[in-house]
């Protein structure tokens, strides 16, 4: 699946990230805790690593949890000078971290405003990440209220804003950036299994043939499981696909499988964490 996706919005918000920059302590960014590295965006990288930079694993209630702990360790031990936590911006678990964190990451700089006698005022934190990582879910958590309208689909937030939130934060809330071109297939299955790519632009039943594929090697007893079978059909996707239909009642007329229908829940349900928790990319 060749998947390019860069509206002229996301080529705009990178220019005013970089004239904002200044303006900011450190740089927050959210990464997918189910797809780490699939979810990183390089050119942002290049952006952020001219200031301290905070990754936030955003979704850890989707995620292994051994193995958001290990890309944890892997992003403190591979980037010197940021820190990394992990959060679940829905429920608002863990979202007390990103302040204590950004507070670490910043020590020396407030110590020495306070050195100087002067006051260290409120963190400003750039927070950006791909569209549909969680970062308004967040930003509502740590403001205590909801300033920027949430969906389970990318490309919702359109501008850039400041936010006041809690713990002497103050958030510049930045629009989702994709990489302009996704040439890695696997990474860009991974960003469309997780819904950062629009589904209008996607095939999705081919979408869902790949997901069979990756479940069946990342999460074989969670797939199986909830398509009640006991051993996986011969085949590749188009064969998962169609006897998953048949085993949930996804049927047309006649009882052929649906496997439009199919893919729909497919990916809806991997999406909501009904398959359970499940990590894509591995920090090994």
């Amino acid at each position: 699946m060749n998947i390019h996706w860069y509206p002229g919005h996301m080529a705009k918000t990178m220019r005013l990230m970089a004239e904002h920059l200044k303006l900011v302590d450190a740089v927050c960014v959210l990464l997918d805790a189910r797809i780490p590295a699939s979810s990183g965006n390089p050119e942002l990288d290049g952006l952020a690593n001219r200031k301290p930079v905070l990754y936030v694993l955003t979704r850890e209630d989707l995620a292994d949890p051994a193995a958001t702990s290990r890309w944890i360790e892997k992003l403190r031990r591979e980037k010197p000078g940021s820190g990394a936590v992990s959060v679940n911006a829905k429920s608002g678990a863990g979202v007390e971290r990103v302040s204590a964190a950004a507070r670490a990451l910043l020590s020396e700089k407030l110590a020495a405003r306070a050195a100087k006698g002067r006051e260290t005022g409120a963190i400003r934190l750039m927070v950006t990440g791909i569209p549909n990582v969680g970062k308004s879910s967040l930003i509502n958590r740590l403001s205590r209220r909801k300033p920027a309208k949430t969906e389970d689909r990318p490309g919702v937030t359109r501008g850039m804003q400041w936010i006041e939130a809690g713990g002497g934060l103050m958030l510049l809330d930045v629009p989702g950036v994709l990489p302009p071109k996704l040439k890695d297939e696997r990474r860009a299955l991974h960003l469309a299994y997780t819904g950062a790519v629009k589904d209008q632009i996607l095939d999705i039943e081919t979408l869902a043939m790949s997901l069979c594929e990756t479940l069946r090697d990342a999460a074989p007893e969670a797939f199986k499981s909830r398509c009640k079978w006991d051993a996986f059909p011969g085949g590749g996707g188009y064969e998962l696909l169609s006897a998953a239909a048949l085993s949930r009642g996804c049927l047309k007329r006649g009882g052929e499988p649906d496997t439009e229908r199919m893919a729909r829940l497919l990916l809806d349900e991997f999406r909501g964490g009904i398959l359970g928790r499940i990590t894509l990319d591995l920090p090994d």
